[in-house]
């Protein structure tokens, strides 16, 4: 249990991180600043900038030397490896939105590792929080404590934890989520069937399916309340399954035996590509990676795990056929997922299977850690928040125009979905192939969202019969309710959208990509990932290319193209199609599935940061794909903006080359 006070001493170190690089650095020197002297504070922090990816092959205490090394102020990196620990700070102030961006509970652990004992900030993202919460980091958005913590007032526990709900309060006094694990979820029971006295939601019909009965949460959860629910699939991959045995080893021993093995899935996902990774060589850590990879496959083979390894270009030559590997939560998508289950992975990507019509949600390692101890799930009751999508799309525009038109809206931009569910449903969703609808629920992290759901239907049933040749039933609970309730409601006319882009920093600063004032030219254009390297992504990305060079038009040669696999199964669909042909005639690198220069994992990372990035994919926050600039964009719109050498949509290339 934790003590009844947090007792930071008569002068705690408190770490402003602010606009203003100077005053980070100023701080770091051994200056002390009040808050009206830090000034302005840096909003949207994103995990990525408090643990950039290179370092994350660290799973123990050397992970202290690295919180916000990749922090940007100013366009500057301030703060150096091991200065936070030198600097003997114990808390740390920030803006709104902290914590964006993936499920890495790196970020947390190294801020705790390092000294830091609290955060403080105007909001905080749902998995930052609750990875903070699970490793016993306090969290607040009272910044009242910092007049009191200046006076070297002892905070009392209670303080800390006022306004928080339940369970989070729970397993912070526990000292974390593994401890409290021990004491309260062995051997859980479904909890009982709730009566249906109200019209539910499909998310709320799937959680009461799976919720179990434990002595600390409640038995029909509202929003905002924690619960535990039982997953009928848990996946990792390789950059947490280290840390995860590391956690569950230092818990348990020799007396570890996981819960429903024949449930876990294990992943190597973000490694096939390492050796050509410029963030990790510039570090020199490659032999952690190696290690890192290693102590999966350990972890695998001790406890006779299922386990899906991505390829490298030489073993991709020498397969036969018989690999089957990809993205981990694309992967789950194609041959896992099913309608009305619930699916946890350690990514923030994970509601990627929500277009099946389940519950997916990403956690973090010390969650699935727990998870696979105890076969509980720790999840907080979201309100639903229903996206109406009337009309019909236009020409070119695709979904991942639609997400990032819905990004740049000015409540969701200032994260007022934090922890949502998002219901995406009417005439234009219908419409969607299960593919694009992928593309909606999977960027539910970028919007904030606990996870994105599209209720099944015929479209379900075809992409499994044809996907997987399963002859799926849907039952008729499957879907939400008239008269369910909704937190709020989102409309968008779709036949009103254009092609969308967004701004290098975040991938909710979303423009029309025709209101642009200036030419962008590009030197890097990306087709890949989780949110774009599906069948129908490939379909847009060939579709331009062979019109291009239909017409003569060749990517400019200072443009670096780059097209990468998601599955082996997106893989073999383009070689079937003779798809390969033209990506290889229009001067395309073709990469093999995996999560690549998305994470900064490989080739299509910027290496410089003059450098200007075109993207299919889902995130663009500071020094995630490299030191460059990355624009978002579609599928049509990367392609396009290659063969013209600057940003632009195939329509208005169409129109500049003069052809139909």
């Amino acid at each position: 249990m934790t003590a009844a006070t947090l007792d930071l001493g008569p002068a705690p170190r408190l770490l402003f991180l602010a606009n203003d690089p100077a005053t980070v650095r100023r701080q770091l020197a051994g200056e002390r600043l009040t808050p009206a002297a830090a000034g302005p504070l840096r909003h949207d922090v994103s995990t990525d900038e408090i643990t950039p990816v290179a370092i994350l092959s660290h799973y123990d205490a050397r992970l202290a030397r690295f919180p916000y090394t990749g922090l940007q102020c100013g366009g500057e990196l301030p703060i150096a490896a091991g200065a936070v620990q030198q600097g003997g700070f114990q808390v740390t102030v920030a803006g709104r939105r902290y914590g964006k961006g993936s499920s890495r509970e790196h970020s947390p652990a190294a801020e705790r590792l390092a000294g830091i004992r609290l955060v403080v900030a105007e909001s905080f993202e749902r998995l930052y929080r609750q990875n903070a919460d699970n490793i016993g980091l306090f969290t607040s958005t009272d910044f009242g404590l910092l007049d009191r913590l200046a006076r070297g007032e002892a905070i009392p526990i209670d303080d800390l934890l006022a306004g928080r709900e339940p369970l989070a309060a729970a397993i912070l006094r526990a000292g974390g989520l593994l401890r409290f694990g021990q004491h309260h979820l062995r051997g859980l029971a479904p909890a009982p069937a709730a009566v249906a006295g109200r019209p539910m939601t499909l998310y709320e019909k799937i959680v009461r399916r799976h919720l179990l009965a434990t002595p600390v949460t409640p038995a029909d959860p509202a929003a905002g309340q924690g619960c535990f629910l039982r997953a009928d699939l848990r996946f990792i991959h390789e950059y947490y399954t280290g840390m995860a045995a590391h956690m569950l080893d230092a818990e348990f021993g020799d007396r570890l035996r996981l819960h429903q093995p024949e449930g876990i899935v294990v992943f190597e996902d973000h490694t096939s590509y390492m050796a050509e990774s410029p963030a990790h060589l510039k570090a020199g850590l490659l032999p952690n990676m190696q290690a890192m990879c290693r102590a999966q496959r350990e972890f695998v083979a001790r406890h006779g795990l299922r386990c899906h390894r991505t390829l490298t270009d030489d073993e991709a030559a020498a397969d036969d056929g018989s690999n089957v590997a990809g993205i981990s939560h694309a992967m789950v998508a194609e041959r896992y997922a099913l309608p009305g289950q619930v699916v946890v992975g350690t990514d923030s990507h994970t509601p990627h299977s929500g277009a099946l019509g389940c519950l997916a949600f990403g956690v973090g390692t010390t969650d699935m850690a727990n998870a696979f101890a105890t076969g509980a799930v720790r999840m907080t009751m979201a309100p639903v928040l229903r996206v109406q999508l009337d009309g019909r799309l236009p020409p070119d525009v695709t979904a991942k125009d639609i997400v990032l038109h819905l990004l740049a809206l000015p409540a969701i931009r200032g994260g007022g979905a934090v922890g949502h569910v998002f219901e995406f449903t009417g005439p234009v969703v219908d419409a969607l192939s299960t593919d694009e609808r992928a593309t909606l629920t999977n960027m539910t992290a970028e919007l904030g969202g606990l996870t994105g759901i599209v209720a099944p239907d015929a479209e379900t049933v075809r992409f499994l019969r044809e996907r997987r040749g399963i002859d799926a039933e849907l039952e008729p609970w499957m879907r939400s309710d008239p008269g369910a309730a909704y937190a709020g409601e989102v409309d968008v006319d779709c036949s009103a959208l254009a092609p969308m882009v967004a701004a290098p920093g975040d991938p909710g600063n979303g423009i029309a990509l025709d209101a642009l004032r200036e030419p962008v030219p590009v030197d890097i254009a990306y087709g890949g990932s989780c949110t774009a390297g599906k069948r129908e992504d490939f379909d847009h990305y060939h579709a331009v290319l062979a019109w291009g060079l239909a017409r003569g038009l060749k990517v400019p040669p200072r443009v670096q193209l780059y097209l990468q696999y998601g599955t082996t199964a997106v893989r073999d669909y383009c070689i079937e199609r003779g798809y390969d042909k033209v990506f290889a005639a229009a001067g395309a690198r073709i990469l093999q599935p995996s999560c690549g220069a998305c994470a900064n994992c490989g080739p299509g990372s910027s290496t410089v940061a003059s450098q200007v990035t075109v993207s299919a994919i889902n995130r663009n926050f500071p020094g995630r794909s490299g030191p460059g600039q990355v624009w978002l964009a579609s599928p049509p719109t990367v392609m396009a903006s290659a063969l013209a050498g600057q940003l632009c949509s195939w329509e208005a290339l169409r129109r500049r080359v003069g052809a139909d």
